[in-house]
Formats: structure tokens, C-alpha cells, sequence
């Protein structure tokens, strides 16, 4: 109902607005007055398009316009999914160095429970324990980390699937108001989905088992019976224990640098109405802006051409005689005089003649050259 009082009172005040402008600005002849009116006309445009051109715009371009901002919205949800996605998957990355290290430790510890590669006595002792719970530590994280792209992996096939439908309101066809309900209860499924992905990465859990396999390093002790086995144990345990000390300083180094990268900026899907989108991409409407405008000030090159008929009219009647541009109440005004001289006993056809003859003796008197000699100069005839 708002509306309808808006529309109707910005219209009769356009129409009041022009009618006035076309009444008066014909019949003004003066530089500075016109002047004047055109300023006023130029103000009076500017408030109609402040007043009237965007409800225009909306009329022809309000639709199109609020599509316009749903694929917008798309585009960008698109690029944070993206983004989830990749910060999701970066902690893949590290699997194969994580399946090399623990290959390495399972192959060194049965290297060395069947020929003593290390300490040189074969069997299962100590290194043979400690090799074999690092490749254990290291088989569960690798197991973490494949468990965890499963889970990405299924949340972003759900993702594309919400942005589909998405792209499927846009381009849909009919009213667009339901469209765009169905499109806000997708946006709030998509943004759940693209928090789940930010809270299923696998590189905090990478960091503190990195941590961990430095830190919780627990070696077993000698179990050799002869000494020296038991000193060639010690030695390769403390290997064992610089190796993995690297092995985790590199682990720790890489989920740091997964962890530091930018998360997704939270997004918030906010819908407008279609005079609100016609403002917004304004430059992606230009000409329907173009005819909104020119549907307001369509009336005045009426009264522009107003202008110019009357001008010529002007113009015409000044080259025509008196009796044929003279005016009704002018005629009215010639036979009052008539009858006043009537009543005082003037004769008017005499008066006429005398004054035309009065007429002509002055333009007689004036076309008379002067013939007097002695008003003239001697005329001085050729030297002798």
C-alpha cells in the first residue's frame, strides 16, 4: 500500500511539475529569464530521476538484476569451497613422506631381526621393538590423514551438489522471489558444509603427532647380554632418535605452514530487493537505467519543441499586417475608442482622412530636395 501512495504521489508531481514548465517556458522571451527556467528544469530533472528513475529501473531490470546478484553469490561461494577444499587436502601432502619414513623403520627392523643389519646380531630385540613402534606411530598417522580426505571428499561432493542447485535457481525460470528463498535456504547449507571442511583438516592432528614422536620418544632399554651388544645397541637407538627428531622437525615445519595459510573469510548471504540490486550493479544495466531516465524527461523536449513552435509563431505575426494579428480584445478595445468619439462628435472617417493626409504631406516633405543656389559652394572648375 506504501508503494502504491509513492508511485501515485511522485506521479502527480511529475505531472505537475512538466505541465507548469511547458505553460510557462514557450511564452518566455528574455536570455536571463530562460536562463532562470532552465535552471529550475535542471533541478526539477534531477529530483525526478532522485524521485522516479530507480522505480523505473526496477520495473525493467529489477529481476534481471536480483539473478544478476545470485550468480554473484554463487561465484563467490564457489571460490570459498574451492578454498576449504584446498585447505582441507593440504595436510595430504605429507602422506608420501610419512609412508616413505615409516616403509624405512618397518624395513630396517626386519632388516635387522633377520640379518642384524644394525647391531649385527640377528633376532628381535630392542632397535627391533624400537624401529617397529616408530613405523607403528607413523602407520596411524598415515591412517588419520587417509581417513580424513575420505571425509573431505564427501563434503565437498556436497558442497557441489548445494552449488548446483544454486546455479539452477539462478537460471530458472518463473517469479524470482521463490527462487530466491529456495536460493537463501542453500546458502545456509553451503556455509555449514564449508565450516565442516575448515574443521576437518588433518594438519593440527599432524602438528602435535609430529610433536609427539620427538617429544614422547620412549626408547627401550639394552636387553643385549654381552656388553658390547649392549653398547652397539645403545648407539643405533640413539640414531634412531636423531632420525626421528628430523623426521619431526619436518613434519612439524610443514602442518605449521598448512596452518598458516588464510582460512575462509565468513560470508553472509544478504538479500535484496530488486530496487536495491538495480543500485547495486547499476553499471551492469546501463541501458535500462538509460530508459528509466529517459521516461521521466521524455516531456521535455516537449516543451522544448513547444519553445520552438511558439517562437516561430512570434516571428510570423510580427511580418503580418494589423488587421490580421490584431486580437479580439484589441478589437473590442478600437470600438470602445470608436463610440467614446462618437459621443463627443467626432467625425472618425474625417479624423482618419485628416490624419492620413497629415501622413503624406510629411513624407512629401521629406522626399522635397533643396534647389537653393545659395546654399551651395561655387563649384571650382579644372586649374588653368
Amino acid at each position: 500500500f506504501a508503494a502504491i501512495i509513492y508511485s501515485a504521489s511522485v506521479s502527480v508531481a511529475i505531472y505537475a511539475f512538466w505541465s507548469y514548465m511547458a505553460r510557462f517556458y514557450p511564452h518566455v522571451t528574455g536570455a536571463a529569464a530562460r536562463g532562470a527556467l532552465m535552471g529550475v528544469m535542471a533541478l526539477g530533472c534531477a529530483m525526478i530521476i532522485a524521485m522516479s528513475s530507480w522505480l523505473n529501473a526496477a520495473a525493467l531490470a529489477g529481476s534481471a538484476a536480483l539473478e544478476q546478484h545470485l550468480a554473484e553469490t554463487v561465484q563467490d561461494y564457489t571460490a570459498d569451497l574451492d578454498q576449504a577444499h584446498q585447505n582441507a587436502l593440504a595436510a595430504q601432502s605429507l602422506l608420501p613422506d610419512i609412508q616413505r619414513t615409516s616403509e624405512r623403520f618397518s624395513r630396517l627392523a626386519e632388516d635387522e631381526r633377520q640379518n642384524g643389519a644394525l647391531t649385527g646380531t640377528t633376532g628381535a630385540g630392542s632397535v627391533v621393538q624400537l624401529l617397529t613402534q616408530m613405523s607403528a606411530q607413523l602407520d596411524e598417522l598415515e591412517t588419520g590423514i587417509t581417513a580424513s580426505r575420505e571425509r573431505v571428499t564427501t563434503l565437498f561432493d556436497q558442497g557441489r551438489a548445494h552449488l548446483a542447485t544454486m546455479r539452477t535457481l539462478v537460471s530458472a525460470p518463473g517469479a524470482i522471489a521463490p527462487r530466491s528463498d529456495e536460493f537463501s535456504a542453500e546458502v545456509v547449507a553451503l556455509s555449514g558444509v564449508i565450516t565442516s571442511l575448515e574443521q576437518t583438516s588433518i594438519a593440527p592432528s599432524v602438528k602435535r603427532a609430529a610433536d609427539d614422536l620427538s617429544l614422547g620418544f620412549i626408547a627401550p632399554v639394552a636387553d643385549g647380554r654381552a656388553a658390547d651388544l649392549a653398547e652397539r645397541q645403545d648407539q643405533v637407538m640413539q640414531t634412531i632418535r636423531t632420525s626421528v627428531s628430523a623426521q619431526s622437525q619436518v613434519l612439524s615445519q610443514a602442518a605449521d605452514e598448512i596452518l598458516a595459510r588464510e582460512p575462509v573469510a565468513e560470508r553472509r548471504f544478504v538479500p535484496l530487493s530488486s530496487a536495491e540490486a538495480v543500485l547495486r550493479y547499476a553499471g551492469d544495466f546501463i541501458p535500462a537505467w538509460a530508459g528509466a531516465i529517459s521516461i521521466d524527461l521524455l516531456p521535455a523536449v516537449l516543451v522544448f519543441i513547444l519553445t520552438v513552435v511558439h517562437g516561430a509563431i512570434r516571428r510570423q505575426e510580427e511580418r503580418m499586417p494589423f488587421a490580421q494579428r490584431i486580437t479580439a480584445a484589441e478589437l473590442l478595445e478600437a470600438l470602445e475608442v470608436q463610440r467614446a468619439l462618437s459621443r463627443q462628435g467626432i467625425d472618425v472617417e474625417q479624423a482618419l482622412h485628416s490624419a492620413e493626409a497629415e501622413d503624406e504631406r510629411g513624407r512629401i516633405d521629406s522626399n522635397i530636395t533643396s534647389l537653393d543656389m545659395a546654399a551651395k559652394a561655387p563649384r571650382k572648375g579644372p586649374p588653368a
